[in-house]
Formats: structure tokens, sequence, C-alpha cells
């Protein structure tokens, strides 16, 4: 995508040290930081400097590659492979991309008939899915756009655009190719508590694509649909279960029934890499539960454009901190990947294996 006249990726790896936009930073500052090490990578990811399911396996991906390179030759070898492989499943429970990439790294590694074979075969194949990643946003956009008539108003949850892909993203990307086909459409970010991903980062993208847009608090979405403003939501994914039923941000779940309830098509993006065919239903997928701070605190944009945290309830409060909820197949109108527009119950299975 492309920040002030200039084309970018997400992530990206510079021999062996991995690049990545740091998202923590925007939209106050745009830029990106060196990730020397695998450690350096997998901590990236845990504390969300990278975010968004795409982004996240491409940065695992090169974490694998980094692992490979930085591993010791003779038979020590494969022994740091696997647990580097093990300190970055450790990072994000949730992200299924995540997994995906270690594995098919770890394969790659695992058929190479020497250390400096699995050490090329493991570069190769992290920038294959970096690649591959890349060429599903675009994909799954020029599929998307189809759904989307002249003038809809769309609403989004949480960021999946081209900061959670390594380009284009899922959910953001229907719209950006329909607007760049020349579709008047406009946007309404959730603002996405805790960490607020749609306010900070998706309206900054919206914002760089010239596509108008408005941010609302997360619980101002059912008024909308209720008074027709709202006619489609598109919403991202982290992993989907065999059978349909989707883990995305938390708040998902409350969309798709305000959706459901007002007759408003409810859409889910995501590559055949965010597919789990081994997760037989979302009651399976693990939920990722996140420090209480991030609920007790607000991080924002002064007046004086610096950062500050404030703390939004009293000394002793306690809170809980979902992740990520779980939205039955049933609520969903397709779940648009790369390979397609499918019902819930007819995924292409075969691609996530």
């Amino acid at each position: 995508m492309r920040v002030e006249g200039t084309d970018y990726r997400t992530v990206i790896m510079e021999g062996s040290t991995v690049r990545m936009v740091n998202q923590p930073m925007l939209p106050l500052r745009f830029e990106f930081i060196d990730l020397p090490t695998h450690h350096d990578t997998a901590r990236s990811i845990s504390s969300m400097i990278v975010r968004g399911a795409g982004a996240i396996g491409a940065a695992a991906g090169y974490g694998m590659a980094q692992v490979a390179l930085e591993a010791p030759d003779g038979p020590e070898f494969m022994d740091y492979v696997q647990a580097g492989a093990e300190t970055l499943r450790q990072t994000r429970p949730t992200a299924q991309d995540l997994f995906y990439a270690v594995q098919r790294v770890l394969d790659a590694i695992g058929g190479a008939d020497s250390v400096q074979a699995a050490r090329q075969a493991a570069v190769e194949t992290a920038q294959a899915m970096a690649d591959e990643n890349a060429a599903a946003g675009q994909a799954i956009g020029e599929l998307g756009a189809t759904l989307i008539p002249d003038g809809a108003n769309i609403l989004t949850h949480c960021n999946a655009g081209w900061l959670a892909f390594v380009d284009w993203g899922s959910a953001l990307a229907p719209v950006y190719v329909a607007a760049r086909q020349g579709k008047r459409v406009f946007v309404f970010a959730d603002e996405t508590r805790p960490r607020g991903q749609g306010a900070l980062l998706t309206a900054w993208e919206l914002q760089g694509e010239g596509v108008p847009h408005a941010v609302i608090v997360d619980n101002a979405a059912g008024r909308l649909m209720q008074t027709g403003e709202i006619d489609m939501v598109i919403v991202g994914a982290d992993r989907v279960a065999a059978n349909g039923d989707v883990a995305n941000k938390i708040g998902t779940y409350e969309k798709a029934l305000c959706a459901a309830d007002n007759d408003v098509p409810f859409y889910v993006t995501a590559p055949t890499s965010t597919l789990d065919a081994r997760s037989p239903n979302g009651a399976t997928i693990p939920i990722e539960e996140r420090n209480a701070d991030e609920v007790l605190h607000v991080t924002g944009i002064t007046d004086a454009g610096e950062w500050a945290r404030v703390r939004v309830s009293h000394a002793q409060a306690k809170a809980r901190n979902p992740a990520f909820d779980i939205t039955p197949a049933r609520l969903i109108r397709a779940i648009i990947t790369e390979k397609g527009i499918h019902a819930p119950h007819e995924l292409p299975l075969e691609a996530s294996r």
C-alpha cells in the first residue's frame, strides 16, 4: 500500500533482520522497527507491535527463517529449530496464521538434506508465504468488491486493513478495490476497545486512501443498523473453524447479532491460511485473555501531539480482557477467501492443510 507516495509492505525481511511497521506509534508516527533475532520478532508479536492475523503469520514465518539462520551447525541444529518454533507458537494463541506459518517453515526445514539447504528452504518458504498473503489480500479485495454496491455504508470492526496483512488486508481490501473502481463508499469504523485499532489504525488507513469514514464507539453500531445507516458489515478473522464459526476481535459477535436482527449482510474475509480444519467448531478455538491493564487504561494522543496513558477506573478496579469472541456460522452471510465467496459450511478446507 502507499503512504505519502511510497509503496510499503507491513513486514519484510532483509538479510537476517525482520523489519515491520511499528503499529503502536500510529497514527502519531509512521516508522519501521528492526528485529535482528527471532526472539525480537517473537516479542514483537506478543507485544502487538505487529497486529492482524496475516501480518502475524508473515512475521512468524520470517521468525522461523531467523531461527534457521541462527541455529548452530551439526546435531544441535534441529534442537534449536524446534525450540525457536515453540517460542513463536507461544506468542499469540488464537491467530491461526501464526501456527500455519511456523509449521510450514518447519516442514520445509525437515525436507532439506543439509543444514545449508534447510536454511535456504526456510528463507524461501517464509518469503513465499509473505508473497501469498499479499496476493490473497488483493484477491479478497477483488472478490469482495463485487458485493459492495455503489453508495454503500460499510461497518468494520478492529483493523483488518493492509496493516493487518503483508499488503491489502482482508476486510478493508474490498473497500479499497471498490473505491478505486469509482464506487462511492463510506466506512463506519468501530473504535475497537480496548486497544483502539479501529480508531487508531483503520481510520488512519482510510484517510490515506481517501475513503470517507467516521469513527464510532463500539456500542453505536446497533443503533446505526436500526436507523438504516449501515448497509453491510465486513470483518476479518483470526481463525475460522471447519464448520464456519469465526474467531475475531472481541465485539464481533455482538455486531453479527445486531446485523442479523436488522437484516444487514454480515461478511467475513480471511485467506485460506486462516482456516483451521483441525478445529471442528468455534468452541475448540483457544481465546486469548490479555492483561487487565488494557481495559483499565487508555493510551492516546494529547492536544500537544504526545502519547499519554490515563486510568479510566478507580485504583482498586479489576477487569477481564478476552481479546476475541466466536461468531457462529449461522450469523455469517458468506466468508470471502482468495479462492472465492463461500457459504460458511462450504469452506475450501483442503487449502488450509
